[in-house]
């Protein structure tokens, strides 16, 4: 299946800004990509009216990133952040609405590295106290044409949703056409069993899929099992983008965020032209034009 293929700005910068987004938006779409990731860290930081023109104009589509940043909670926490927290998601629900985002996707239930051990049986508890909370997001999201993708992180990252079968177990009150799963291949590598048959029991669920290399670097320049995995995509029916999600070094606050202490390529272009080379070759099932030294030969550095 030949699916968009689409790449998030947190690989160069953090927050995103209109003028990173006008910096970025024609060089992703001179090489190639379908898709820009925006996430919205702060509403506010970004136009969506400003960058649903600038995307128009490239020919490049748009999804959105759910950010939970600390105190963004909707479980185990007090009515009033939990009701500032829906307020956040509807506003990041009207940005992706604005830009055309099909989805938000992101850990849309608490802070990211918020940990707790849990009593028996408290999982199944939360579950259902997210459900409740997040329901009214839900509705909002679907009145603005946008389903919300909820996605599990690795155990370092939360401890309340951390596979995809507790994904799907945690969305499963919620109206399957207006939200399901967001599957991060960084995530899964450390969490699932197999990987592959973990999308597959995601069948019918998948809102939005997020790829990168085991290390957090370009996919292909890793040791999953690629073909397995968009084998197991093609499986499930999922149709919509595959967006590399990576991120810099050399911002510290997302490198600290992201736990990333080192260059994961030549360079973060590097990064993201290998991904696309690679990607696309292995949808049209031929070997990847990225060149031996690293550097995607597919066509000249902007």
């Amino acid at each position: 299946m030949r699916r968009a293929l689409g790449v998030s700005t947190w690989v160069w910068t953090s927050p995103l800004t209109d003028a990173e987004l006008e910096r970025l938006a024609p060089r992703v779409a001179a090489w190639g990509f379908d898709t820009l990731e925006l996430p919205v860290e702060r509403p506010g930081d970004w136009d969506p009216a400003r960058a649903a023109r600038l995307l128009d104009g490239l020919g490049l589509s748009a999804t959105v990133c759910i950010v939970m940043g600390p105190g963004r909670e909707l479980v185990a926490a007090d009515a009033a952040t939990v009701a500032a927290t829906r307020d956040h998601l509807r506003r990041t629900a009207d940005a992706a609405a604005a830009v055309g985002s099909p989805v938000i996707a992101g850990p849309a239930y608490t802070s990211v590295g918020r940990t707790w051990r849990m009593a028996p049986g408290e999982r199944e508890s939360r579950f259902a106290e997210l459900a409740d909370a997040l329901g009214p997001v839900v509705e909002h999201a679907a009145a603005a044409g946008v389903k919300v993708a909820v996605e599990p992180l690795n155990r370092y990252e939360t401890s309340l949703v951390n596979t995809v079968a507790q994904g799907l177990q945690a969305v499963a009150a919620l109206p399957p056409e207006h939200c399901g799963l967001a599957l991060d291949t960084y995530h899964m590598n450390i969490e699932e069993t197999d990987p592959a048959a973990a999308i597959g029991a995601a069948a019918g669920r998948i809102a939005h899929v997020q790829v990168c290399g085991n290390d957090r670097g370009s996919p292909g320049r890793d040791h999953l099992d690629w073909p397995a995995i968009l084998g197991a995509l093609d499986g499930a029916g999922y149709a919509g983008p595959l967006v590399i999600e990576s991120f810099t070094a050399d911002n510290d606050a997302i490198a600290t965020a992201a736990s990333v202490w080192r260059p994961l390529a030549p360079d973060q272009d590097t990064l993201a032209r290998d991904g696309l080379a690679f990607l696309r070759a292995a949808q049209e099932g031929r070997p990847s034009s990225a060149s031996d030294d690293g550097r995607s030969a597919s066509a000249p550095h902007a």
